[in-house]
């Protein structure tokens, strides 16, 4: 299956052919992905790659952040797992609150 890498700050010129290339001098590239845009197909300036094994992805990592790709220098770092996003809050506090106990409204005394 393999290791995915994200790939940031990439120049709108550069193809996926140009970083298989680029990633291939730390090992096995299985596969490159440049992200874009769902209803223009404009490029979004980022992309995954996935490495054959770990010791390849961290080899890229360390390889490549910060090297120059197109006319850019790149970012380059462990993906984050696909299903981890992030949990929703409630607001925190007790009973969704934020530490009210009801809904913040109090009535004047006269």
């Amino acid at each position: 299956m393999g290791v995915e890498i994200y790939i940031g700050q990439i120049s709108g010129t550069v193809t996926e052919d140009e970083v298989r290339k680029l990633f291939s001098v730390a090992g096995t590239v299985s596969s490159v992905h440049l992200v874009t845009e769902p209803g223009t197909g404009a490029f979004r300036g980022c992309g995954y790659v996935r490495m054959s094994t770990d010791d390849e992805a961290e080899q890229a990592i360390s390889l490549l952040n910060g090297a120059m790709l197109g006319d850019r220098l790149i970012v380059v770092k462990k993906a984050p797992p696909k299903n981890s996003q992030k949990p929703v809050s409630s607001g925190g506090g007790r009973n969704g609150q934020g530490g009210r106990t009801g809904r913040g409204v109090t009535a004047k005394k006269r």
